[in-house]
């Protein structure tokens, strides 16, 4: 144990993924002294949409244009699932207050308040998503339009192809074209790294430079598409200099993860939630969870230089599941790490999977996780809240499989919101 001086918070949020980046800044905006511990690896993978619900049933895939009725009906359908469980307006004002803090970081976010929008995926799918990045968003309307529109490859950017998207496309969207341009600077290069790129289109000459290699191949093209690598920390100012130049709108769509929009949202939970105040443990992991007599939490963190002691008044689990840790599996079954919470889960490693992969029941490992009362905090063997003063949030919550029903972002920003909502009401 390193010699550290004692810390001791309101609130210490285990994760710094969605769920844990949501509970900060709700913490901190209502006046509790916060610290966040936690490795950023999950964040790099997101692909910058925010979804709230764009399936239900997925058995049956069908598509939500409206995710409030959504919610409606899954309240009906299934009443364990974490949104079930929360009023619709406890949700949306959950969202509308993490948007508000996405758009006043410098990262603006656009929806249509009670309809998801149809976006572009890498592959030239679509899915139904709520929240938008700024940088994407003229994409929506290109999309849902059919306008004329040039979309550009670059060459040596694994990931992405302007070409399959347009051939996806080809027959309902007669006027998407495709371009294919090398990146300024990378003639002596095989293969090109989406964060250098957009590291580098931060520099005005390297637009300039781009924009230079586009311009004369949009002709009648209303709107130009790119994979997402227009700045990371300064986008929206690199998209609306480069719309400039070309004198039509741009969008991005996101490339294969790890990827550019998972960046910009790690890079802007680092910073400010820090300004918020909060104090932030980066790439740190919890060691264990000790009650302490009174009611408080002693944590351990550590990393590779050695490990010190924090004390916490409340703590809240949002460390995912199996890639976040927040959940580790063995023989025995799937159980909880750090305070040996009981899992819902299959009764036996058989259960946990179907005999199909993509059997559209699904796969019950899928919706293990901590059962929790009203308040989101976890549930012992007796059923009981295992402390009162422990909570969890995110894709931890049992009863849900987020990625079938598109609801992840959703379900990790409300619940981090009712988990705050209820450890503050406590007080």
């Amino acid at each position: 144990m390193t010699a550290s001086k004692e810390q001791k918070f309101d609130l210490v949020v285990i994760g710094t993924g969605m769920a844990g980046a949501a509970a900060a800044v709700f913490a901190a905006g209502r006046g509790l002294a916060t610290a966040q511990v936690g490795e950023t690896g999950e964040l790099i993978f997101a692909s910058g949409y925010l979804d709230l619900l764009g399936v239900h049933p997925p058995e049956n895939g069908r598509i939500l244009s409206d995710p409030w009725a959504g919610l409606v009906q899954l309240a009906r359908d299934e009443p364990d699932h974490p949104l079930a469980r929360l009023a619709p307006e406890t949700i949306r004002t959950a969202l509308d207050e993490f948007f508000h803090f996405l758009t006043a970081s410098g990262l603006p976010y656009y929806r249509d308040t009670d309809k998801n929008a149809e976006v572009l995926t890498p592959l030239g799918t679509t899915k139904p998503t709520y929240g938008v990045p700024g940088t994407m968003w003229a994409g929506v309307k290109a999309l849902r339009d059919k306008q004329p529109c040039l979309l550009i490859d670059i060459r040596g950017l694994r990931g992405f192809s302007a070409r399959q998207i347009a051939a996806v496309w080809e027959t309902r969207w007669p006027k998407l074209r495709t371009h294919t341009i090398g990146f300024p600077g990378s003639g002596h290069l095989s293969e090109l790294y989406t964060e250098t790129m957009a590291r580098q289109l931060e520099l005005p000459q390297n637009l300039d430079a781009l924009s230079d290699r586009i311009k004369p191949h949009v002709k009648d093209a209303e709107v130009v598409g790119l994979p997402a690598v227009l700045g990371i920390r300064k986008c929206k100012a690199v998209a609306a200099a480069l719309a400039e130049k070309l004198a039509v709108p741009v969008f991005e769509i996101p490339t294969m993860p790890p990827g550019v929009p998972g960046l910009r949202l790690r890079d802007i939970f680092a910073e400010s939630i820090a300004q918020l105040g909060v104090y932030l443990y980066r790439e740190k992991r919890v060691r264990a969870v000790q009650p302490k007599p009174g009611g408080a939490f002693a944590l351990t963190i550590a990393d590779h230089t050695g490990a010190e002691m924090i004390y916490a008044r409340r703590v809240l689990l949002a460390s995912g599941r199996f890639l976040g840790k927040g959940l580790l599996t063995d023989q025995a079954g799937i159980r909880e790490p750090l305070l040996d919470l009981p899992v819902h889960q299959p009764r036996s490693r058989q259960g946990w999977h179907r005999r199909y992969f993509l059997d559209p029941r699904g796969h019950a490992v899928n919706r293990a996780g901590l059962e929790t009362d009203q308040h989101l905090r976890p549930l012992d063997e007796k059923g009981v809240p295992a402390f009162t003063n422990l909570y969890a949030a995110g894709s931890i919550l049992a009863h849900q499989d987020w990625m079938r029903r598109k609801c992840g972002s959703g379900l990790a920003i409300a619940t981090a919101y009712a988990a705050v909502v209820a450890m503050t009401t406590d007080d």
